[in-house]
């Protein structure tokens, strides 16, 4: 036991001495990176459309058919450089967002049909791409592929840049992981990653039960039930889309993790008090021609706050936080726990809009209340540390070290 606790250290101290060295290849940014993240996020694009195909297709689905109410971000993450790894992460939201805006957009001028199809052309595209990108260094590393991890950080730094430190750290970390190389969904309630369980799964709870995916596919029934026009709503959000996504794109190596993600959950929180503010004063029959503009207005922020910080962050934290050995497992059930939720709300909207509109959102208020609570006691700064630093320093257990 003692001889392992020594390993642990000196292999913790060598992390803190590679950190410690100057990055002398500077980290270009380079051409392969750049096409490797477009193709890893191009299923993005399609998601995005999938996610806002319902607001734009609702209505003509339900009146067609006759249906009733009841009826990757890790890749990026691993292989760009780490002052800009938030940046290109983020673009994974601003695929989805572009998706987003072109239901919004084109959902008032097209049938739903030819929505779905137009949605599946960037799939064709990943496909085809995904032969031409190198594969992630940190799992080449795991695979015990040493010569394939440094052609694969050549192809994604440069050939002339210097990577022997960044190749050093990986294997480095790998090492440390080595005896628990064999990840078993038992190994998750180990008490050295207790922590960051917590933070992965809670992050994504919150992004789904603040009601992001309910406000997104139902705007259209939002805005109808507010009386605002649906034209017209729907055309402003999809041409706000792309724009409001970039904000988060451009601050998130710059403001940091938690700054944006306590923004974007006040923002949320405030907005939706507000929208069950308007459908209070709907109820009451109150300033009536102040519902409509006040709904559009507040579903246009709550979005844009949606957009800088819970929706994009959450996948980068999880890609960030997690080892190697735990990274498939803590990522399926991440995944679950964000999917299973993102059904459960976005099945139960409906019922819950028809049982009380300005309680629906209230009750969303209050989730993000409770978010920023949660992110501010839990959830880490990740902002300019390699994926090997983040994970040693969440990992490490120095009070179990300093008993033995």
């Amino acid at each position: 036991m003692m001889v392992l606790v020594e390993e642990e250290r000196s292999i913790e101290e060598g992390l803190l001495e590679l950190s410690n060295q100057t990055d002398a290849s500077g980290c270009r940014i380079t051409a392969c990176v750049i096409l490797s993240t477009f193709v890893a996020v191009c299923g993005s694009f399609s998601f995005g459309v999938a996610i806002g195909y319902t607001s734009g297709a609702e209505i003509g689905i339900m009146k067609d058919m006759g249906l009733s109410i009841a009826e990757v971000p890790v890749y990026i993450a691993e292989i760009t450089p780490k002052h800009v790894r938030g940046t290109f992460t983020s673009s994974n939201q601003l695929l989805q967002n572009s998706g987003l805006a072109m239901v919004f957009f084109w959902g008032n001028f097209i049938s739903w049909r030819k929505m779905a199809l137009l949605g599946a052309l960037p799939c064709v595209i990943q496909g085809i791409g995904l032969f031409f990108v190198p594969e992630s260094p940190r799992w080449l590393a795991k695979i015990g592929a040493d010569e394939e991890l440094e052609n694969s950080l050549l192809r994604l730094r440069g050939r002339d840049a210097d990577i022997s430190r960044e190749a050093s750290e990986i294997q480095v970390m790998t090492k440390m992981l080595e005896r628990d190389s064999k990840s078993r969904f038992s190994d998750l309630f180990q008490r050295k990653y207790r922590h960051i369980i917590v933070v992965g799964v809670g992050l994504m709870l919150i992004q789904q039960f603040s009601g992001s995916t309910a406000v997104i596919s139902y705007a259209s029934t939002i805005f109808s039930k507010a009386g605002f026009s649906l034209t017209i709503g729907s055309t402003l959000l999809g041409i706000f889309m792309v724009p409001k996504a970039t904000i988060g794109l451009i601050l998130v190596d710059k403001w940091g993790r938690r700054p944006l993600l306590l923004t974007s959950a006040c923002g949320m929180s405030i907005t939706c008090m507000f929208i069950g503010l308007a459908f209070t004063l709907q109820k009451m029959q109150l300033l009536p021609k102040l519902t409509p503009v006040l709904t559009f207005l507040c579903v246009t922020l709550y979005i844009a706050s949606y957009a800088v910080g819970i929706g994009c962050l959450p996948w980068i934290i999880m890609s960030e936080i997690f080892p190697m050995n735990i990274k498939v497992t803590a990522g399926t059930l991440v995944t679950l726990a964000s999917w299973s939720s993102s059904s459960i709300v976005t099945y139960a909207f409906n019922f819950l809009f028809e049982w009380s509109t300005q309680g629906t959102f209230y009750i969303f208020g209050a989730i993000g209340g409770a978010a920023l609570i949660f992110i501010w006691l839990l959830v880490p700064e990740t902002k300019g540390l390699s994926l090997e630093e983040i994970q040693t320093s969440l990992t490490r257990q120095p009070n179990e070290i300093n008993r033995m």
